[in-house]
């Protein structure tokens, strides 16, 4: 910072070309640089460190309303004299703190000034506080016998406030300073627009479940992967939320009106296409509803609907919607997907896997990772088994010779006919596993798994007390296959049952459950 007396330096100040304007070519030049630089219509402006008020004058007479300020009294009171009768406020104030309350500006210009100020980048902030959206700070400054603010400096201050910054050159014209100049000297025109932020498409993706079965729509006529399979999507538009777009877009693209309490987040992916922009998708699931079947809304972007087994997905298909439901068939909940610039938009069954799972936050400790059985018949065990937790909304997980499994979230659940097994019977009575219970929704839901198992191998355990079967108030029920493997479904939230001091009304039944 250089210290200056400034009243001392008042009298003096308009002898220099470039101060006092007094030369016509002078004054005519600064004159044709201000009308470049300040807005066209009439705005308001504010001058700091105005000095004898100069510039103020040349801004007031192309039409501008003025207010100019400058902490020396002298250069003030010299200043007023020059505006008298233009209308312009001349304030006794400090150039960084201007005195003009809330007041806003369209223009702020400053010349010579920054490079005093104990504390530039602080100030500057203040300065584009005052201005209005889209105003201009005019800097003008240089450096003059070493002493100054170099152009690169001033621009890199700016550059945290804004990323419209116009650079002139004001050295190379002598008629603005009465003379030929060697050193730097410049003008910067900033615009009050914030940086540049980094923004992201936004995509929601149904998975719409019918058991292990996904619904999966052909592109066509949309310029983008057309021939390709992928799943009802879209963009959240302006004003939406995910979950509110994912309703849009289902209704829209196959005809299903989801209400927001049937759809459950699946996984979420920031995904990047080769030669494209990063892009955040949500993957939403819901259940299948017979009542309302979807079908093609859009025949002019889509050739077909199809369902496909979760684990046999086609190859024909885009690999950001494969990654997501490979991604969500193996339980993972966060996902990266990061194309390469020559990878291609379909999948490509032996290319590279772009997926990097991202691990959730929270205690893993003590959760449970997965349950396996043991049975004495494969075939049968996958066809039961298969149905039900894929009813429950459980995904084909792994597959080897000797077993199946089902994922659901981070747990899993096999069925294993080893080789090592000893005996050819499951009995829930003796010491071990005596059965699984698993939640379902509603009493709806639960009425619809208990009419369609049998034909999946499952056959109901006391029928003649369902849904009570459990005890009073605990809709459930109770279904056992033909390996003597028992399920208890849950409709809602079980309540806490006070132990009895009398024999409770259901402890027969749960006698009877033990037989």
């Amino acid at each position: 910072m250089t210290t200056i007396d400034w009243d001392s330096a008042a009298d003096p100040f308009d002898e220099e070309p470039d101060h006092g304007l007094l030369d016509p070519a002078v004054r005519h030049a600064w004159a044709q640089r201000l009308e470049s630089w300040l807005p066209s219509e009439r705005s308001e402006v504010l001058d700091l460190g105005c000095g004898t008020g100069s510039l103020a004058l040349l801004v007031a007479g192309q039409g501008h309303r003025v207010t100019a300020v400058d902490r020396s009294p002298r250069m003030v009171e010299q200043a007023r004299a020059k505006l008298a009768g233009t209308g312009t406020g001349v304030f006794l104030g400090d150039a960084a703190q201007p005195p003009v309350g809330k007041q806003q500006f369209d223009v702020i210009m400053a010349r010579h000034v920054v490079f005093l100020l104990p504390d530039p980048a602080a100030v500057l902030r203040h300065w584009f506080a005052l201005l209005r959206p889209g105003g201009r700070l005019i800097l003008i400054e240089g450096v003059r016998g070493g002493v100054g603010l170099p152009a690169e400096r001033l621009t890199g201050l700016l550059s945290e406030l804004t990323e419209r910054i116009h650079h002139e050159r004001l050295s190379d014209d002598p008629t603005l300073w009465g003379k030929q100049v060697d050193d730097e000297r410049y003008a910067l025109v900033a615009r009050a627009e914030p940086p540049h932020r980094h923004t992201e498409v936004v995509d929601v993706h149904l998975i719409l479940r019918r058991g292990p079965d996904v619904l999966l729509a052909r592109r066509a006529n949309t310029g983008y992967a057309d021939g390709l399979f992928n799943g009802p999507s879209g963009h959240v538009e302006d004003g939406e939320d995910v979950r509110e777009a994912m309703i849009r877009e289902a209704a829209e693209e196959i005809g299903v009106e989801l209400g927001p309490d049937e759809l459950r987040v699946a996984l979420v992916m920031q995904h990047r296409g080769p030669g494209g922009s990063p892009r955040t998708g949500w993957f939403f699931e819901a259940e299948y509803d017979p009542a309302r079947p979807p079908y093609n809304r859009e025949p002019d972007k889509c050739s077909e609907l199809a369902w496909f087994p979760l684990d046999a997905l086609p190859d024909d298909i885009v690999a950001y919607c494969r990654a997501g439901l490979d991604g969500y068939r193996a339980g993972e909940h966060f996902l990266i997907h990061w194309h390469e610039d020559g990878d291609t938009v379909a999948y490509q069954p032996h290319a590279i896997r772009r997926a990097v799972p991202l691990p959730a936050g929270g205690a893993r400790t003590g959760g449970v990772h997965h349950i396996e059985l043991w049975v004495p018949d494969l075939p049968a065990a996958e066809q039961g088994w298969g149905w039900l937790l894929g009813e429950l909304g459980h995904v084909p997980y792994q597959r080897w010779e000797h077993g199946r499994s089902w994922r659901r979230g981070d747990s899993y659940v096999v069925v294993e006919q080893s080789p090592d097994l000893t005996g050819g019977t499951h009995d829930r009575r003796r010491p071990g596993l005596n059965h699984l219970a698993f939640h379902v929704r509603d009493r709806a839901t639960l009425d619809a798994l208990v009419a369609g198992a049998p034909e999946h191998g499952w056959q109901p355990l006391f029928p003649d007390r369902y849904p009570y079967a459990g005890g009073d108030g605990h809709i459930a029920a109770y279904l056992e296959d033909a390996a003597g493997y028992e399920v208890e479904l849950v409709a809602g939230i079980q309540q806490a049952r006070p132990a009895p001091k009398d024999p409770a009304p259901h402890t027969d039944v749960w006698a009877r459950r033990r037989d």
